[in-house]
């Protein structure tokens, strides 16, 4: 059986976890507009048949971060998308 201190600082850690989850941010956590603009994104890389488009805005997050490590640009990991097309263009 365990003990008051014990069943305190087990649901002190259930609530830590349960807190943290909340903070990541997963698809699940994400507002619906941003999961809905994710989804409208990544169905125009599939039309395209999974190859980059011309226009950086065409690019996935994934496909600017490649293009930004060739470019060797500092900071990239913790770059969104937007902050890597106007580092990309800084760049070249």
């Amino acid at each position: 059986m365990a003990t008051t201190k014990q069943r305190r600082a087990a649901k002190r850690n259930v609530q830590k976890a349960q807190a943290a989850a909340k903070r990541k941010r997963t698809i699940a956590n994400l507002p619906q507009s941003t999961r809905r603009s994710l989804q409208l994104e990544a169905r125009k890389g599939a039309a395209r048949g999974g190859s980059p488009g011309h226009r950086l805005e065409d690019r996935n997050r994934q496909q600017l971060y490649e293009t930004a490590r060739k470019l060797d640009i500092p900071g990239r990991s913790k770059m969104g998308k937007s902050q890597l097309i106007q580092a990309i263009r800084k760049a070249r």
